[in-house]
């Protein structure tokens, strides 16, 4: 490819092919990205021999650039990349999940198609509440109990809150100043989104009767995590918004354009 003034003339190019052809080349190009990024270690997971990926901060600018369909898609084969290229395979292949609830649903939440999310959200917090291997309240030594659910339900207040629709509305401004503040928002619905989906999965997989741990044996693991997971998920939406504000921004301005919109504002 050519490089030109703004960027490359084989990016360019590609906001003026047919959606079809666009869809294709976009799953092929983020898939591939997602697959390298994979291999990128972030973090080790808690009850575990394995770790967070730096591609986890990707999800949700995947589900704004792309949408839930082109997102969703380029998560699950990015995801068999990674394995091909080496990251270990984990929760019995079923890894991708928690990008791809991600991903989904901020691609969802950037169409204004909030409901399903919210569908969503509530029966994964149930399963979670209604889990015989899940951990409700923690004892803060020597001080009160809390909810381990704390920073879920906060993002479930967000997701039904009108500071969904402002998140849209700020990254639809492409304006660097309200951008960041809109990719924040929803990565903190989505991530929180994609946590529980991950302790879903590692019930699944660590408890008996595939694993063997108990519910007593599961109560020091969810200790453990109250306390990191707040962390790592601030980690997790800090990267996401200095990676995904420009990026978006970028990209929607040139690459993710229709052709319709384009010739009405060139007519």
């Amino acid at each position: 490819m050519q490089k030109v003034a703004g960027g490359f003339k084989g990016l360019s190019a590609l906001s003026n092919i047919n959606t079809r052809t666009k869809i294709i080349a976009s799953i092929t190009v983020f898939s591939a990205l997602y697959g390298v990024i994979r291999l990128v270690p972030l973090g080790p997971m808690i009850g575990l021999s394995q770790y967070f990926s730096v591609s986890d901060s990707l999800a949700p600018v995947y589900g704004i650039l792309l949408g839930p369909f082109t997102g969703g898609i380029s998560i699950i084969i990015g995801t068999a990349l990674g394995w091909l290229m080496g990251k270990p395979v984990s929760f019995l292949g079923l890894d991708f999940l928690p990008a791809l609830i991600n991903t989904v649903a901020i691609g969802f939440l950037i169409k204004r198609r909030w409901k399903p999310v919210v569908v969503l959200n509530v029966v994964l917090l149930a399963l979670f509440i209604v889990s015989p291997y899940s951990l409700l309240m923690v004892e803060i030594p020597g001080i009160f109990y809390f909810p381990f659910l704390w920073m879920h339900i906060v993002a479930l207040i967000v997701l039904i809150s009108p500071l969904r629709s402002k998140a849209v509305t700020w990254i639809e401004t492409l304006k660097p100043t309200r951008i960041p503040w809109g990719i924040a928002i929803l990565a903190f619905i989505g991530t929180m989104m994609q946590h529980l989906t991950g302790n879903l999965i590692y019930q699944l997989v660590v408890g008996q009767p595939i694993g063997g741990l108990t519910a007593e044996g599961f109560q020091p693991i969810w200790t453990a995590a109250f306390f990191a997971y707040p962390v790592e998920r601030t980690a997790l939406i800090i990267i996401t918004v200095l990676v995904g504000a420009p990026l978006v921004r970028i990209l929607k301005k040139s690459l993710f354009v229709d052709n319709k919109t384009k010739t009405a504002e060139g007519s």
